[in-house]
């Protein structure tokens, strides 16, 4: 039976600019993919589409997440276009976030921008990446309580700085890495900002949002949800402008 489902909301755009990919090598090494495309446009949804099965397919034959990013990443940053700061505004971009699970070894994830991934266990969503956007680069204070805006992401797949050129602008690298030990039934969860979001902002708790089953059913809840949270809070906000993003999810359960 698969271990795994995904699930996407339009929201209020007009073009579905997420995309999941999922890829297991023969040595049974298995990634999960997930990609924010930045911008509303076919041909971001197109290149963000084919940017993820990249990925996904790059990290599991490396049995290594930040591998595979680092792979596709370099391989976009090498185009002459992306590494003119005007061409580059014009061109396809997402943020990405992909976890490999290998039989017997630690999880492992990698990102580059603001797409989440978290673990589920012993009751709890564990978050395992940090943000690249404003808000981590200038946090909140008792000064500027709302901190940088965090809807401006500081790392992206299709950009070209190196690890150096980021950590110097924005005191993280290009892409982020980190392992995690499963050492029972687990739940991993990738997730746009569209998805988390507006849960993070209703204060609902995650585990309770995604712990249940099945799991095609638990996706689509939460992706639904998060569309339907938005729109209230924004209506709250200004009844004239709601708004919701598209919303995507990919959950695996992990032995």
């Amino acid at each position: 039976m698969r271990n795994y489902a995904t699930a996407q909301a339009l929201g209020s755009r007009t073009t579905q600019c997420d995309a999941t990919a999922i890829h297991t090598a023969p040595d049974g090494s298995r990634a999960f993919a997930l990609l924010d495309g930045i911008g509303d446009y076919r041909s971001v949804r197109d290149w963000t589409r084919t940017a993820a099965r990249r990925v996904a397919r790059a990290a599991s034959r490396r049995a290594d997440a930040e591998a595979g990013l680092r792979h596709i990443y370099e391989g976009y940053a090498a185009d002459p276009d992306r590494q003119d700061p005007y061409t580059l505004r014009y061109m396809p971009r997402a943020a990405a976030v992909v976890a490999v699970a290998v039989p017997g070894e630690p999880l492992k994830i990698a990102w580059c921008g603001d797409a989440r991934a978290y673990l589920l266990t012993q009751g709890l969503a564990r978050r395992l990446t940090e943000d690249h956007n404003l808000r981590r680069v200038y946090p909140p204070t008792a000064r500027y309580p709302e901190g940088g805006d965090r809807n401006t992401i500081t790392s992206y797949l299709g950009h070209a700085h190196s690890d150096v050129e980021s950590m110097g602008r924005y005191n993280h690298p290009a892409i982020e890495a980190t392992t995690v030990d499963v050492d029972g039934p687990a739940r991993l969860v990738l997730a746009s900002d569209g998805a988390y979001e507006p849960h993070g902002e209703a204060g609902h708790d995650l585990f309770v949002e995604l712990a249940y089953e099945p799991l095609d059913e638990v996706a689509r809840d939460f992706v639904s949800l998060a569309v339907a949270t938005s729109l209230r809070i924004t209506a709250a906000e200004d009844p004239t402008r709601p708004y919701a993003d598209n919303a995507s999810a990919l959950l695996a359960d992990l032995v």
